[in-house]
């Protein structure tokens, strides 16, 4: 019989296995920041901290399920979901990515940390596992380009998932909360972390941005438009960006279909790009996938204009493909996508030229045959050998 150690030892070395493997088999990446990154930088470009669910996606479906009755989905996968909808669109697109978040001791959180760590290659050690607790399930049913919801969880671990001390960022994306704090993001900010905040609906109907004490920690906020108009009492989403730069030096308003407009209180700049018409298949997730890129043409330095168009991109892809992390674009969907619509007869020149600045991005290797079908991995299959 082989001792523990041994054991032990053989079973490390099949990890690591695993994950050379697993990392020889990614995409090509493209870094972003390749250009500015010096030695003295920190050691991840973007530090996040949430609740990871096993997102289980029902796809093919012709309608809304029915009470009383059966629906059959023609399809179906499985991802890691909640905040690594977030990590997963950074990291695809090429930022050095660190998640600190509770994982159950199930099969379920053994399979998104494995998900999370080999397949998208985004750092966990700020993260634990948590004997005893059941991973937070969520399924999603697609259907006409929208989505239906069931989730279950139990009451989450009593330790704060975020280290008291979160690690060297050069930036943050922070979900603020109604009327709580998170004391990890004024820490984060006073160490040189650009944090960038995103908030969900206010289910108190206060809609008071004094109740976001966090705000002011932040560097840019990316509310959508129904949430901007409501904490700045406007009734226009561009009015309510110009509010919002009293509170923070960037505002960043989606606006559906109408895309985006950002107001930058530093510059005195403003920008307005509008989305792209897609196919809307799932949007389960988009709205992390325009923070990503977002938050990479921020790092990157690039113009505003130029990062509202580079998220508004990355979110239209996003809803071509189903499920949440599955569907985040990394740069050979950029790269095929860019290469597609130059191609295209009849094509406006003014429209494409906004999106020039990809041209210096995505070199000819990572272009893949359009259109895209991302492979949806479900829990219990293997890879063979």
């Amino acid at each position: 019989m082989a001792s523990t150690a041994s054991t032990a030892s053989a079973a490390t070395s099949e990890k690591a296995h695993k994950a050379h493997t697993e990392k020889a088999h990614r995409p090509a990446q493209v870094d972003p920041l390749a250009a500015l990154r010096t030695p003295d930088d920190p050691p991840w470009d973007v530090y996040l901290t949430g609740t990871v669910f096993l997102d289980i996606v029902f796809t093919g479906l012709d309608s809304a399920p029915v009470r009383g009755t059966e629906s059959w989905a023609r399809g179906m996968g499985s991802s890691p979901g909640g905040v690594a909808n977030m990590a997963t669109a950074l990291a695809r697109l090429g930022l050095r990515t660190s998640l600190a978040a509770a994982f159950g001791d199930d099969h379920y959180g053994e399979y998104c940390w494995d998900a999370l760590e080999q397949g998208e290659g985004i750092d966990l050690s700020p993260s634990r596992t948590v004997p005893g607790w059941h991973s937070p399930v969520t399924v999603s049913m697609a259907y006409d380009g929208e989505r239906t919801m069931v989730s279950h969880g139990h009451e989450p671990p009593p330790e704060e998932p975020a280290p008291t001390h979160p690690p060297r960022a050069s930036a943050a994306v922070a979900s603020l909360t109604p009327g709580r704090g998170a004391p990890w993001i004024a820490e984060a900010a006073r160490g040189g972390t650009r944090v960038f905040g995103d908030v969900g609906w206010d289910d108190t109907g206060a809609w008071d941005l004094a109740a976001l004490p966090d705000l002011r920690h932040c560097e840019a906020f990316l509310p959508n438009a129904e949430e901007a108009m409501r904490y700045t009492g406007t009734d226009c989403p561009r009015a309510a960006a110009h509010a919002l730069t009293e509170h923070v030096p960037v505002a960043v308003v989606t606006l559906g279909v109408q895309g985006a407009y950002a107001v930058d209180r530093r510059t005195g700049e403003a920008a307005e790009v509008p989305a792209i018409a897609v196919e809307a298949l799932d949007p389960t997730g988009a709205g992390d996938v325009f923070v990503a890129g977002f938050v990479a043409g921020s790092l990157a330095g690039w113009p505003l204009a130029d990062r509202l168009a580079f998220a508004g991109l990355t979110a239209a892809l996003s809803v071509q493909e189903f499920g949440g992390s599955l569907s985040a674009p990394g740069w050979a969907e950029v790269a095929a996508w860019w290469r597609r619509v130059q191609s295209v007869e009849g094509q406006d020149r003014a429209a494409l030229q906004r999106y020039a600045f990809l041209a210096d991005l995505v070199p000819d290797e990572l272009v893949r045959p359009w259109p895209l079908r991302r492979a949806v991995p479900t829990i219990g299959f293997r890879r063979s050998a």
